[in-house]
């Protein structure tokens, strides 16, 4: 039984193969179009992708060229070819901005780029693409059943590239007084970050990378200096015990606000 049943699934495969490539040859493209739309659904993408492809190009000013073009975007989608599926979908959505698949165009177009979105160490434009599309989407579209979907996305896209900020801070940090004074620069990309992304998860580690490196800073400054500058460490730990008063950096903030004191104290 077993045998059989691989036979007939050998013989599915062999007549839809040679199925497909009549389809290929074919100039009838209304045959092609609809072979595309059954591949498609039988989630043969790649086959999908390639007729559809032919076919977008033919039906220009047809009226399947809406459709054709938006199954082309959906295939690449599901074949998760996120940067093609982004560029067909971006060309529908500006060829039809109110067509019958627009709001599917911008919401794919961006949750595409989001899946792509890479290790935050690594370039972040597609990131910041994805974060432009669905917000886009979401001004279009703020009734949608997808927009809970595009504002997980956004937020996770956005602690991406908060984490990235503070990955960039943190290693200003660690390079210390290395050929200048690095830890300024901490400060001014931790400062930025919380200004741009204020709701991130990443927020308070931010904001003690800043206290820390207001602290190394004042530590590592010519003694004309260390009083203002340990002013400054003062104000941050306030500012920091403030918003995070039951911080697990408690101990670390307090240990760090009493030799800043001491320092003022004897000035």
């Amino acid at each position: 039984m077993r045998k059989y049943l691989i036979y007939i699934l050998f013989v599915a495969i062999l007549c839809s193969c040679g199925e497909y490539q009549r389809a290929q040859k074919s100039t009838d493209y209304d045959f092609k179009f609809e072979y595309a739309k059954r591949a498609f659904e039988e989630k043969r993408y790649l086959q999908a992708a390639t007729l559809l492809q032919e076919c977008v190009n033919v039906f220009k000013g047809s009226d399947k060229a809406e459709e054709s073009l938006y199954l082309l975007g959906m295939s690449h989608y599901e074949n998760k070819d996120y940067v093609s599926s982004g560029f067909h979908f971006r060309t529908y959505y500006g060829r039809y901005p109110k067509g019958k698949y627009a709001e599917s165009a911008r919401f794919f177009c961006g949750y595409g780029y989001y899946l792509d979105s890479p290790h935050p160490q690594l370039d972040q434009s597609i990131t910041m693409m994805a974060i432009d599309e669905l917000q886009t989407f979401l001004d279009y579209y703020p009734r949608s059943d997808k927009v809970s979907i595009a504002q997980n996305a956004i937020f996770e896209l956005q602690d991406k590239l908060t984490l990235k900020q503070l990955q960039n801070a943190q290693l200003y940090y660690n390079l210390g007084n290395y050929m200048g004074n690095n830890y300024e620069s901490a400060v001014i990309v931790a400062k930025n970050a919380v200004k741009d992304y204020p709701y991130s998860k990443y927020k308070e580690d931010l904001e003690m990378l800043i206290l820390k490196a207001r602290y190394q800073e004042a530590v590592n400054s010519i003694e004309e200096k260390k009083a203002d500058r340990f002013r400054d460490v003062i104000d941050e730990y306030y500012s920091f015990i403030n918003n995070y008063p039951d911080t697990r950096n408690r101990s670390e903030a307090d240990n760090i606000f009493k030799i800043a004191r001491k320092h003022v104290s004897e000035n």
